[in-house]
């Protein structure tokens, strides 16, 4: 076989053992995969199938050269060592990204596959840094940091963490680490590396755009676009750690309707259920889930219920599920991977197509049928007690080859069982997500993060950089999940800033574990999981109730703005919570704003993020003219202010005089 080949449209390079293919995935894309010894395979982890695209091929004895739309590839055979290299560039001959070079008598490789013994590979691939250059993406990290340049990520699942192993650059590319194993990316001064643990080939995605918006679309278009986004997900949604019965969580819905505040969804949470893995209410807490979401219905109200993928040794399915091979099995070790309340669980095996449907089953009987439409989907990374990858074992194969998939494939069971059903609209929460997990309808959030300003600001990197990796449906428990008590002063004010900033999210939604602890007990005298404290908006006093309620309000009189820019979200990729630099790429100061951001093109987002604070700084940009929300005042943009922000108010600017009926509603 020759070095280079022409094969209908797909540059195969054969070298040293090494079959290296560059397939066109897309207008302006490629798709690169690369095995030692034989040839690769095309595995749909998040890909989809690409749209037609004609590529141009140039080949030399030497060189070959594979373009389609604003992205070209160059392979270049190089001498000492001897290896294949690989440069990306732009339409205009720019270079775009580019391999490590070899580097003479060190002789390292761009693409290293270390044998396993007796397995497959660890692989390390290497390309060449530019300290110019900005990236951004990479899914939901804690961190206060929105520029992941210079940064270095751990490729796994964790409570609160969901790696989606997607870059945006700001020379104009995009890059997806199509590998689900176990792994790190490093973006450092000299280097920027990707590496999987354990894996049989290499594969990676690279597109090129002019824009961000561009490379978005493009990205979206590879691994699905987000479903359109029901009625019930533009408003507000009422949850806490947890309703223990059903006539607590019907009296709480009754208290939000006479009071007048719109409630659109309000939450079963967890151990509602006999057991972990019984999929179906608890009768002695829950007798008639039919009657209760009815009447939930009737006040305008959906019901979410949560479900764990956890299969406890006490379930009335565990025996079925572990003979058919529909939980996931421990290499090493006693065969359980988590201990909660006292009780010994396995995983739901989401990789299983058949366990898939056999959950399903179990959940349309015991939830769909009784007219439950949508679920929050928790554990979803999973939350193993220890997250020893590389003792776990999916039908997909090893969790340290397969494991970051997961949340992706338990988001398409309940999204294939809901379409099954007819139902159009499709959003489930999850805890967790990988490539591609929006085309199932996943709606995403932080984990159980504390409650604090730290966390908070956190936060809003973490949805910023969710956006830019492809999942447009981010949220977060506002207040933050563990702790604060609704009694304290310093906790009113950070509920309230949360609660401001939680209005321009993408979906807006009140959870969280609060102090004390309210104990439950069976009527036959046995102690059940806790309940926390109050956690209506009623719970934090007077002065924030009051505020609070206003922004629900606000809420609605956002809501055919906040349609629209789910729609977007849907048929463009474009996020819902959008970076600066997305709306104006050409302004340099735009790139490193981490703590303001534009919910879709017309607001101007700016929220409070210390305690204390009553005053923060805005940059306003270049080329349009900026409204003040509060006060409808107008200020020319290409200049930073100074705004005022008592606990009442968060900074918030429109765009252009874009909904003037919004000015001194909130």
């Amino acid at each position: 076989m020759a070095l280079f080949v022409n094969d209908h449209g797909v540059l195969k390079c054969r070298f040293l053992g090494e079959n290296l293919w560059l397939i066109p995935w897309g207008r302006d894309a490629l798709r690169v995969v690369s095995r030692p010894m034989s040839e690769p395979e095309l595995p749909a982890w998040a890909l989809l199938e690409p749209q037609h695209a004609e590529p141009l091929i140039e080949i030399t004895e030497r060189c070959a050269t594979i373009a389609v739309g604003r992205l070209s590839a160059v392979v270049r055979r190089m001498d000492w060592p001897d290896r294949l290299e690989i440069t990306y560039y732009n339409q205009r001959g720019e270079v775009l990204l580019a391999e490590r070079p070899g580097t003479g008598a060190l002789n390292i490789r761009p693409r290293f596959f270390k044998p396993i013994v007796a397995g497959d590979f660890k692989l390390t691939v290497g390309f060449a840094a530019d300290d110019d250059e900005k990236l951004y993406g990479m899914g939901q990290y804690q961190q206060d940091v929105l520029n992941v340049k210079y940064s270095t990520f751990e490729l796994a699942q964790r409570n609160s963490q969901a790696s989606v192993p997607f870059v945006l650059s700001s020379k104009g590319y995009g890059f997806l680490w199509h590998n689900p194993a176990i792994g790190r990316a490093c973006f450092g001064k000299n280097l920027m590396e990707w590496v999987a643990d354990s894996t049989k080939q290499m594969d990676y995605w690279i597109c090129a755009g002019d824009t961000p918006a561009q490379i978005e679309a493009a990205y979206a278009d590879a691994v699905g676009h987000a479903p359109a986004m029901p009625e019930y997900g533009l408003g507000f949604w009422q949850c806490k750690l947890r309703y223990w019965n059903q006539e607590q969580l019907l009296s709480v819905a009754r208290e939000y309707h006479r009071r007048g505040i719109p409630v659109d969804v309000i939450v079963v949470d967890f151990f509602h259920w006999p057991h972990m893995g019984d999929f179906r209410f608890d009768e002695e807490f829950w007798p008639d889930p039919k009657a209760m979401v009815r009447e939930l219905k009737e006040m305008g109200m959906e019901l979410m219920v949560s479900i764990w993928p956890q299969i406890s040794l006490l379930s009335e399915n565990y025996k079925e599920m572990d003979e058919e091979g529909y939980i996931a099995r421990c290499d090493k070790g006693m065969n359980c991977q988590m201990r909660f309340v006292n009780e010994d669980a396995m995983f739901f095996d989401a990789t299983n197509p058949d366990a898939r449907k056999y959950l399903w089953r179990k959940i349309k009987k015991n939830y769909y049928d009784s007219g439950i439409k949508v679920f929050w989907l928790d554990e979803a990374e999973p939350e193993y007690g220890t997250y020893d990858f590389d003792n776990y074992r999916y039908y997909s194969g090893t969790v340290a080859q397969t494991g970051n998939l997961y949340p992706q494939c338990y988001a398409r069971t309940f999204y294939d069982g809901q379409k099954s059903e007819g139902q159009e609209k499709v959003v489930n929460l999850l805890r967790c997500a990988w490539a591609g997990s929006a085309r199932y309808g996943a709606l995403v959030w932080s984990g159980d993060i504390h409650s604090d300003f730290a966390t908070l600001r956190r936060q809003v990197c973490a949805g910023l950089n969710m956006g830019i990796a492809g999942i447009p449906w981010w949220t977060t428990d506002i207040g933050g999940f563990s702790g604060g008590d609704p009694t304290d002063p310093a906790f009113r004010e950070l509920i309230v800033r949360w609660f401001q900033w939680g209005l321009f999210c993408p979906v807006m939604r009140l959870h969280g574990n609060r102090v004390p602890d309210e104990r439950v007990f069976r009527a036959d005298g046995s102690e059940c999981l806790p309940s926390g404290a109050a956690n209506e908006i009623w719970s934090f006093g007077e002065p924030a109730y009051e505020i609070i309620k206003n922004l629900i309000g606000f809420r609605e009189v956002m809501r055919p703005y906040t349609r629209q820019l789910m729609e977007q979200a849907s048929l463009t990729g474009a996020p819902v919570m959008r970076t600066m630099f997305f709306e104006f790429p050409e302004q340099a100061e735009c790139w490193d704003l981490r703590d303001q951001y534009m919910f879709g093109p017309d607001v101007l987002v700016a929220p409070v993020l210390d305690a204390g604070a009553i005053r923060r700084t805005v940059y306003l940009p270049a080329g349009a003219d900026w409204t003040d929300l509060h006060t409808g005042k107008v200020f020319s943009g290409g200049r930073t202010v100074d705004c005022d922000a008592p606990l009442s108010s968060i900074p918030v600017f429109l765009k252009n005089n874009a909904h003037p009926d919004w000015i001194g509603k909130i």
